[in-house]
């Protein structure tokens, strides 16, 4: 049964509290649903249609609710209504750090992204923010995608918003990959890793025709090393990364230990990553050279070093504007 009563401000149903505008929005649908005759939504459906701030929850409780294609135009746009409400609400709760972020994925999705295309989707924070962007447009112009992930967490991101999801297996060729960065200088190069899923990252990136970067500001750079102190990441084999580590003594490289396991970090791809050069500052004019020098001991896999693969990035400013910057 619907809610009928909205008088009050906040009202509680088990372990959920309504706001008043949830209130308002579910006795507006049980009228709309009595006037036409047809089966109430459940309280639970609109419950989390406004509570969920993303567009895809619509698509994916219409699958769930079978009577939900035969309701008429007006409690369907009702009903859809809520998400964009629960959406805006989301974005205007967000930090002006995340704000940026969100800013600059959107900004990127919208100038890069066309129905038909086959996109490459990177991995960490900034990042959700252009999968929720996709599924947005799939729900709103009818965008369709084919999506190719870097990490076990972009293939989850996908699912979640309910986009197509293939790999370089089934789609080796990409028209385009967006990605995240920890840092970006003023040609583009790139400091990828962080997060331990740059060898992945890379062959996805290596795939596509255009590679585009989207952060906030805080990791736009002249030089590499000037706000990313964390190092240049270096995955490497298990068994090879103490001779991996003597050979780069030069660089003062650290084993990345994890936060809540015991031992190292373990990337996707079951290596471990070294961190290197964490007090250091790289010109662009040296980085090309330092890569091919990592990359060439026996034992590494790859590094967090992306030269001159980056087309654009697009960096989101906590002002509300996003920079972009083309190679």
């Amino acid at each position: 049964m619907l809610l009928r009563s909205g008088t009050r401000r906040t009202r509680t149903l088990g372990s959920v509290t309504l706001t008043h505008h949830c209130n308002r929005d579910i006795t507006d649908i049980g009228r709309l649903c009595r006037q036409s005759s047809v089966t109430p939504i459940p309280i639970q459906t609109l419950i989390v249609a406004h509570t969920h701030p993303h567009p895809y929850t619509i698509l994916s409780l219409a699958q769930q609710h079978k009577q939900f294609p035969s309701y008429p135009p007006t409690i369907l746009r009702r009903f859809t209504s809520m998400s964009s409400s629960a959406s805006a609400s989301a974005s205007a709760s967000l930090s002006p750090n995340d704000r940026a972020k969100q800013l600059a994925a959107h900004a990127a999705v919208d100038e890069y992204i066309r129905s038909g295309m086959k996109v490459g989707i990177g991995s960490g924070s900034t990042i959700v923010y252009a999968v929720e962007r996709i599924a947005q447009k799939k729900k709103e112009e009818g965008l369709d995608v084919v999506c190719v992930p870097t990490s076990f967490q972009a293939t989850q991101v996908i699912i979640e918003n309910n986009l197509t999801l293939s790999d370089l297996i089934r789609t080796p060729e990409l028209d385009v990959a967006i990605d995240g960065a920890d840092e970006v200088d003023e040609q583009l190069n790139c400091i990828k890793g962080g997060g331990g899923c740059m060898l992945q990252e890379k062959v996805v990136a290596s795939c596509a025709k255009k590679f585009v970067v989207v952060a906030d500001s805080r990791k736009d750079s002249k030089k590499l090393g000037e706000q990313w102190k964390k190092g240049i990441p270096v995955e490497a084999i298990p068994m090879a990364y103490v001779p991996v580590m003597r050979k780069l003594s030069k660089y003062n490289p650290k084993l990345r230990m994890a936060t809540q396991k015991a031992g190292p970090v373990v990337t996707d791809n079951g290596n471990f990553v070294l961190d290197i050069a964490a007090d250091r500052v790289f010109d662009a004019s040296s980085i090309a050279a330092l890569d091919a020098e990592i990359r060439g001991i026996v034992g590494v896999v790859e590094t967090g070093l992306f030269v001159g693969m980056a087309e654009k990035a697009f960096f989101g400013r906590e002002d509300g504007s996003v920079t972009s910057r083309v190679r």
